[in-house]
C-alpha cells in the first residue's frame, strides 16, 4: 500500500481511515466521499478498493467552501471563509490519471443539490468532509438511507472545536437513530445497524 500524505487529515487518522475502509470491503455496496478537495483521501480509498468489485463515487462543489451558517462560528482556530479550500474537478481527475488509477465517478455539485439518483444503490463506506454544519447535515441525509447493514460512515472534523457545526450536524442526524459514535482524533466513526 502507498504511504499516503494528506494535507487535511492527520497521519493517525489516515491510517484509521484505511483500516476501516478495508473492514468495509466485507460489506455489500460502493464507497462514497463527500468533500474530496484535492483528492488525497479519494486516491487512498481507490487504492483500498482496487481489485474488488466496488466503485468509488466522489462529490464536491469544486467551488471551495460554502457560506457559513450561524452554527459554524467559533472563537478558536482558523476562520475558514467562503471559497477557501478550492480545487477543480480537472485537478482531481488528473491526479488519478498521473497515479495510474481508475478515475472514479466524480460529481460536481453542492451537497444540497444532490439527489438519490446521484448515489450508488448501496453504500458500504462513506467518508464525509464538508467542514460546515449544512454540508455535513446534507451529506448525512443523503447517504444515510443507502447505507448497508454494518456499513461505515466517517465524518472528519467531528471533534474539531474550530468547526463546531460538524458535531452539531452529526449529533442532530443521529438523535433518532442512536448509532454509537466512536471518536478517533477528529473523526466520528459510525457503524450502521
Amino acid at each position: 500500500m502507498t504511504a499516503w500524505k494528506n494535507d487535511q487529515v492527520s497521519e493517525a487518522e489516515t491510517a484509521e481511515i484505511i483500516r476501516l475502509a478495508r473492514e468495509a470491503l466485507k460489506c455489500d455496496g460502493d464507497f462514497v466521499e463527500l468533500g474530496c478537495y484535492k483528492g488525497d483521501t479519494s486516491l487512498m480509498l481507490a487504492e483500498v478498493i482496487s481489485g474488488s468489485d466496488k466503485k468509488l463515487w466522489i462529490y464536491d462543489s469544486f467551488e471551495g467552501l460554502p457560506v457559513k451558517s450561524e452554527q459554524d462560528y467559533s472563537e478558536i482556530g482558523k476562520d475558514f471563509k467562503e471559497g477557501e479550500l478550492y480545487a477543480s474537478k480537472r485537478e482531481v481527475k488528473e491526479r488519478f490519471l498521473r497515479a495510474g488509477m481508475k478515475v472514479p465517478v466524480i460529481k460536481k455539485a453542492w451537497f444540497s443539490d444532490l439527489t438519490e439518483a446521484d448515489l450508488p444503490e448501496k453504500i458500504a463506506f462513506a467518508f464525509i468532509d464538508g467542514d460546515f454544519y449544512e454540508s455535513i447535515r446534507d451529506s448525512l441525509k443523503l447517504v444515510g438511507p443507502w447505507m448497508v447493514p454494518s456499513g461505515l460512515i466517517l465524518v472528519h472534523d467531528y471533534a474539531n472545536e474550530a468547526l463546531p457545526g460538524v458535531e452539531k450536524a452529526v449529533d442532530e442526524w443521529n438523535r433518532n437513530k442512536n448509532y454509537k459514535i466512536k471518536r478517533f482524533e477528529s473523526l466520528a466513526i459510525i457503524k450502521t445497524n
